[in-house]
């Protein structure tokens, strides 16, 4: 039986812009993966950034942005060094590098690449890249703990079949990583609104709901949100980590 658990968690960031929201306001947001190191030495990447072939010609850039492959370089890490790529949904700026790991296992919520494959128009805008004939998935339901100290966690909602992490790390304590289930620190309430790119608020609000009730059963140490660009600025960063 294997005793392979979470040993070191990078979070890797890739870009971060601000968006004009108008009348003065505006919204700091990244993009980011994440990069699992296990006692075994096994290396875990949680998705894998925005697609090179799909940021509109007009959109903000970042000057310093990055993408997977050179955030795993810069840690003397390529592709072929990376045993499991979760995903935690096909969404082009978090599969957009799927086709460059042609030697790991992807492991996906059954629903949504079932959802996927049947041809969702907000996943065919990164297929050529998920959707890779080289490509193996597992496919999982629900909750799973897919190894002791890393638990996938269903959270619905954004879109159906999203699934978030939680790393259990022996210094720091429990981390969950919420992705797109919570894309805000102020959104991690019970009573939230769905963004528009959310497409179920029902299921949006059960989700955070969830996650609320596992950090107040397991106090974390830490809740990542996928998309703050106040809260990473108050993160470690790759090539520091957590440990």
């Amino acid at each position: 039986m294997s005793t392979s658990a979470p040993a070191k968690l990078y979070l890797m960031q890739l870009s971060a812009t601000t968006v004009p929201l108008g009348e003065g306001r505006s919204l700091e947001m990244v993009l980011g993966c994440y990069l699992v190191e296990t006692t075994d030495g096994q290396h875990i990447l949680v998705d894998t950034g925005i697609a090179p072939d799909a940021r509109p010609a007009q959109a903000l850039k970042d000057p310093n942005e990055t993408n997977v492959i050179e955030q795993l370089a810069a840690l003397g890490l390529d592709p072929g060094d990376i045993d499991t790529v979760i995903c935690t949904h096909f969404d082009v700026d978090h599969a957009g590098y799927h086709d460059w790991f042609p030697t790991a296992e992807f492991v996906v919520q059954r629903a949504h690449y079932k959802m996927a494959r049947a041809g969702h128009p907000r996943s065919d805008k990164a297929r050529s890249h998920w959707d890779h004939p080289a490509l193996r998935y597992r496919l999982v339901d629900g909750d799973t703990e897919f190894l002791s100290g890393l638990t996938l966690i269903e959270t619905s909602g954004h879109v159906a079949g999203h699934q978030s992490v939680l790393v259990r790390l022996p210094r720091t304590g429990p981390v969950l990583l919420a992705i797109d289930a919570v894309m805000m620190e102020r959104l991690f309430t019970p009573d939230r609104a769905a963004w528009p790119l959310d497409e179920n608020e029902a299921q949006l609000r059960a989700s955070t709901v969830k996650l609320l009730e596992i950090a107040s059963r397991e106090p974390m140490a830490l809740v990542v949100f996928g998309h703050d660009g106040l809260q990473w600025k108050t993160l470690k960063r790759a090539p520091e980590f957590y440990d």
